[in-house]
């Protein structure tokens, strides 16, 4: 059981939605917090609600942006990255820039972060990394250039560092969110199935951090469909050509 109070936790991607309350949920818990995103006024505004917070302005696309901020974090005990970009996008109507924009900000800019971080964490012989993924990480989705595939590679990027940190004092772990009612899944036109709120989606995230499981899908019937989903054969699932 991983208790949070006293403890310094590097989020990055906590501007809004999902990161917001789950930056709310840790200081309440007694953690102390540095919080990263691009918009810097949206950060000042939730650092100044938040006891023992300061704010780190960063673009993980950025790779000087993220050395400094590394450079300025001080010794943490983890880091949870949060930081996503998302938009529908089919592959008969790829947008080159957006599809690219997304893989970086969700694939590349984690391992911007964790290339800084994970050293570190090496050296000391303990850390707490927690990597927010999506159930659309699982299998090939409908509009999803860009995202489903920047998803799959953080869930493969997890499933590594699990297996190489092992015996380390580096916890692993990922939390697979399924849709959140964000700015981002505004987006959507088509109706998501167990749309949660942003607090209650926190809440499952904290309580993942409380333990060093590796894995965690949420919620945990639409999770079930999705893996039953991938399980399917090909035939099944695409047709003949």
């Amino acid at each position: 059981m991983t208790g949070f109070s006293g403890k310094t936790y590097w989020l990055v991607g906590a501007s809004e939605g999902l990161g917001r309350a789950l930056a709310q949920q840790l200081s309440d818990e007694g953690a102390h917090l540095i919080l990263s995103a691009r918009n810097a006024d949206r950060l000042q505004s939730l650092c100044h609600a938040l006891p023992n917070s300061r704010p780190l302005q960063m673009d993980v696309t950025d790779p000087q942006a993220v050395r400094q901020a590394a450079a300025q974090l001080g010794q943490v005990d983890g880091v949870i990255y949060n930081a996503g970009a998302y938009a529908p996008m089919r592959a008969t109507a790829w947008d080159k820039e957006a599809a690219l924009a997304m893989c970086d900000v969700n694939f590349i800019g984690a391992m911007r972060v964790l290339g800084e971080v994970v050293p570190e964490f090496v050296r000391r012989g303990q850390g707490d990394i927690t990597l927010v993924g999506s159930l659309a990480g699982y299998h090939g989705l409908p509009a999803a250039i860009g995202y489903g595939a920047s998803k799959a590679a953080l869930v493969s990027l997890a499933e590594t560092m699990r297996f190489d940190l092992k015996g380390s004092g580096v916890v692993v772990r990922l939390v697979n969110p399924g849709f959140i009612k964000t700015r981002l899944t505004e987006k959507n036109s088509f109706k998501m199935p167990m749309l949660m709120q942003p607090e209650a989606a926190a809440r499952r995230v904290l309580k993942a951090m409380r333990k060093s499981r590796f894995r965690t899908d949420f919620p945990a019937p639409f999770s079930w469909a999705l893996r039953l989903f991938s399980a399917l054969p090909d035939l099944f699932l695409y047709g003949r050509r």
